[in-house]
C-alpha cells in the first residue's frame, strides 16, 4: 500500500538524505532547497504514478480551501458531459482510467458523478474551519483511492472543456492567453479532440502533464500554480508561474519539482514569510 501524500518532513533533512553528492546538479538542488526553506519549513512527498501534477494541485487547493469556487457553484456545472456530449461526438473516445475499454457514451454517467464528488468533497473541505481537522480531511480523501482516482478524472474532464472553450474562443477571434496557441500549435494537438486522443487519455496511464498543461490545468481550476522548479534554480525560471499572468482573484498553490515530471509539495510557511 503505497501513501498518496506522505507525512511531512524537514526539507533541508529531505534535501540532505536525497542529494549528497557533490556534482553540480546536487549543488544546484541544494541551494533550490534552501531558497524554498525560506519561505517553506516542511516537504510532503507526493506518489509518483503519472497523477503527480494532479495530486499536488487538487491536495494543496483543498488543504487550504475555504469556499467553493464559482465554477463549481454554477446549476449546469453536472450536466458538462451532456452537454459536450451532445455537440460534439468525438468525446466518445474518452478512456476513462478504470474502464479502459467503455464508451464515453457509456460513461457520461460516471463523469457527471466524479464531477458531483469533486463538488461534495470541496464543499465539506472548504467548510472545516479548525485547520488540523481540514488537513485530516484531506489526508483521508487521498487515502482513498477510489474516490482519489475518480477525482482525477474529473479533473481531466474540467481540462477538455476549458480547451474547447480556449479553441471556440480563438477560431472566433476572442483573445486567449499565449499558451492556448502553444497547446494547439503541436502536431500531437492542433485541436482538442487530438489533445484528447494524444494526451488527456494518457494522463495518468503512459505520462503526466506537460508544461503547457500545466496552464491548462490550472485555467480549468482558474487557480495560480507556483512551482519551485529546483533544477532551474539561479535563472529567472526558477520560480514559474501558471499562468504567468494569473487574474487577481485566483487563489495560488504552490508545488516543487526537481525535474518538470514529478512534484511535490511544500507545507507549514515559515512565520515571518506568513507576516
Amino acid at each position: 500500500y503505497k501513501l498518496s501524500v506522505s507525512p511531512e518532513m524537514d526539507i533541508m533533512e529531505y534535501c540532505r538524505k536525497e542529494w549528497r553528492g557533490n556534482t553540480p546538479a546536487a549543488k544546484r538542488m541544494r541551494k533550490g532547497y534552501e531558497a524554498v526553506a525560506q519561505k517553506f519549513a516542511s516537504i510532503r512527498r507526493i506518489r509518483g504514478d503519472n497523477y503527480c501534477a494532479f495530486r499536488a494541485t487538487l491536495f494543496q487547493a483543498l488543504s487550504q480551501a475555504t469556499q467553493l469556487p464559482r465554477w463549481l457553484q454554477s446549476e449546469d456545472f453536472a450536466m458538462l458531459p451532456e452537454n459536450l456530449l451532445s455537440k460534439y461526438d468525438w468525446i466518445k473516445q474518452w478512456q476513462l482510467r478504470q474502464k479502459p475499454g467503455k464508451r464515453m457514451g457509456e460513461i457520461s454517467d460516471e463523469i457527471k458523478e466524479y464531477l458531483i464528488l469533486l463538488r461534495k468533497k470541496w464543499k465539506t473541505i472548504s467548510e472545516i474551519k479548525g485547520p488540523l481537522e481540514k488537513q485530516e480531511a484531506c489526508d483521508k480523501l487521498f487515502k482513498n483511492e477510489e474516490e482519489e482516482y475518480s477525482l482525477y478524472e474529473a479533473l481531466k474532464f474540467l481540462m477538455l472543456n476549458t480547451a474547447i472553450e480556449l479553441y471556440n474562443a480563438d477560431k472566433s477571434g476572442r483573445r486567449v492567453p499565449v499558451f492556448s496557441w502553444l497547446l494547439f500549435a503541436r502536431d500531437t494537438s492542433s485541436n482538442p479532440c487530438q489533445l484528447m486522443q494524444n494526451h488527456l487519455n494518457h494522463i495518468g496511464h503512459s505520462g503526466g502533464l506537460e508544461q503547457v498543461e500545466m496552464f491548462l490545468l490550472a485555467y480549468a481550476l482558474q487557480y495560480t500554480i507556483q512551482v519551485y522548479r529546483l533544477y532551474k534554480y539561479s535563472t529567472d525560471e526558477f520560480i514559474t508561474l501558471y499562468p504567468n499572468d494569473p487574474e487577481e482573484d485566483w487563489p495560488m498553490v504552490t508545488l516543487i519539482t526537481e525535474d518538470d515530471r514529478h512534484y511535490n509539495i511544500p507545507v507549514r510557511m515559515c512565520q515571518e514569510t506568513m507576516l
